[in-house]
C-alpha cells in the first residue's frame, strides 16, 4: 500500500512539474480564464486539481499542436542571427583588401618609375655637362 501511494505521489509531482512548465512556457494568447500568475500559484497550491485544471481549461485547446514542439533555428530571429562577421570571414572585407593593395601596388611602382625617370634626368644631364668643353 505505501509503494502505491509513493507512486502516486510522484505521479501527482510529475504532473505538476509538467503543468508549471506548460503554464510558464505559454504565449499569452494561448492562456484562458485566467491571468498566469493565477495559474501557477493554483498549481503550486493544489499540486493534483490545479494541474488537471490547468490542461483542462486554462490553455487554448489546439494551441500546442499548432506549434512544433521544438522551434526550428535556435530561437532567435533572423535579424538577431546577424552578428558581426570576422574579418578574415567577410568577403567584401577580403575584396576591399586586395582591392586596396592593388592600388597601393600601382601607386608605388608609379613612385618608383617617377624617381628612375628622375634619376635618368640627372645622369644624362651629368653626361651632358662632361661632355661639354670647358671654356
Amino acid at each position: 500500500m505505501v509503494r502505491l501511494y509513493g507512486l502516486l505521489f510522484l505521479a501527482q509531482i510529475v504532473l505538476a512539474v509538467c503543468a508549471l512548465i506548460s503554464c510558464l512556457s505559454a504565449e499569452e494568447g494561448e492562456i484562458r480564464a485566467l491571468p498566469r500568475i493565477a495559474w501557477v500559484l493554483i498549481i503550486l497550491f493544489f499540486p493534483l486539481v490545479g494541474s488537471i485544471a490547468w490542461f483542462v481549461a486554462g490553455r487554448e485547446a489546439g494551441a500546442r499542436s499548432a506549434r512544433t514542439a521544438w522551434p526550428m533555428g535556435n530561437g532567435f530571429s533572423e535579424q538577431q542571427r546577424r552578428r558581426p562577421v570576422a574579418p578574415d570571414d567577410d568577403p567584401e572585407f577580403l575584396s576591399s583588401l586586395a582591392e586596396r593593395s592593388r592600388a597601393e601596388d600601382q601607386e608605388r611602382l608609379r613612385r618608383w618609375e617617377d624617381d628612375l625617370r628622375r634619376r635618368e634626368e640627372e645622369l644624362r644631364r651629368g653626361q651632358d655637362d662632361r661632355d661639354r668643353p670647358e671654356v
